[in-house]
């Protein structure tokens, strides 16, 4: 496991407020939302950056985005909207260089977003 903070969440050797595990996938609310609904949706496998993710990383990659998706739907704001966001790198706004999705919902999401 790679030594990012999200490697602590997962090996909770630090408190997250985690909303969906499953074998493959941790998601946990933001410390800094940028909307009412704003989770973080990690591998547990460390991949630094979208770019680093290979071939064999594409199931991986799909099970992230259903699980997004599955909460959004489990939480009741899927028909009304939301938005899954991939940072990648220092110009892309990645901090945390650990493979990650941003659910936001919960209001209005503008475009373009910044």
């Amino acid at each position: 496991m790679g030594d990012t903070i999200f490697g602590k969440i997962i090996r909770r050797e630090i408190p997250a407020d985690i909303v969906y595990e499953d074998d493959e996938v941790l998601a946990f609310r933001d410390l800094n939302p940028q909307a009412p609904v704003h989770v973080l949706f990690i591998p547990k496998r460390a991949i630094p950056t979208l770019d680093d993710a290979q071939p064999e990383d594409v199931a991986l990659l799909g099970r992230l985005l259903l699980a997004a998706a599955g909460y959004a739907r489990r939480e009741g704001f899927a028909e009304q909207g939301y938005r899954v966001v991939n940072n990648c790198r220092e110009y892309g706004g990645q901090t945390v260089y650990h493979l990650h999705l941003h659910l936001l919902a919960g209001r209005h999401l503008g475009w373009p977003p910044g």
